[in-house]
């Protein structure tokens, strides 16, 4: 069975992306969060805006993800419901403006409290930590999901397993 491509169900919440530029890579290692908690592999994903097929499955998967969540948010969708994704030109949460890296891409953090495989071109493992870095292009395999912890209610961005993804031209 190949590890890479998951047979999506009906009822699952999984894609995969297009090439995406990784940043701010924790997979080989979990990260403790900065305001505390378990530790998680993690990765933020840079989506090209002009990747429409990519931000069209997510967005229709952030929507599902709000209805199948319904019980969480105790019968009805928050109006304010917060998603994972965020456009790159313009300002965290924080209110600080993102990097220059995000400019014309969305920007969305994927994590998991387990280590996702993530394979080469050829679908072999990937051992070497130096191969996957901030700042190279991956395929990552995503999942969503509705959350509701101490009044917090939105939808969170699972991380699956991961592709590196070959460069072909520097992204528009």
């Amino acid at each position: 069975m190949n590890i890479y491509h998951l047979i999506k169900k009906e009822d699952d919440m999984a894609i995969t992306t297009g090439r995406v530029r990784a940043s701010y890579v924790n997979i080989f290692q979990p990260r403790v969060p900065e305001n505390g908690g378990e530790p998680k592999y993690s990765v933020t994903l840079l989506i090209p805006k002009t990747d429409a097929v990519t931000l069209n499955a997510i967005f229709a998967e952030i929507e599902k993800a709000k209805r199948d969540g319904i019980q969480k948010f105790n019968g009805a969708i928050p109006p304010m419901c917060k998603t994972p994704i965020y456009d790159g030109d313009g300002y965290r949460q924080s209110g600080e403006a993102f990097g220059e890296e995000c400019r014309g891409c969305m920007v969305m953090t994927a994590s998991a409290k387990n280590q996702p495989v993530i394979v080469d071109l050829n679908m072999q493992n990937i051992i070497n930590h130096a191969d996957i870095y901030s700042g190279c292009y991956i395929r990552a395999n995503i999942n969503f999901f509705a959350y509701n912890t101490n009044g917090n209610k939105g939808i969170g961005c699972g991380l699956l397993p991961c592709r590196k993804a070959l460069l072909l031209s520097a992204p528009k």
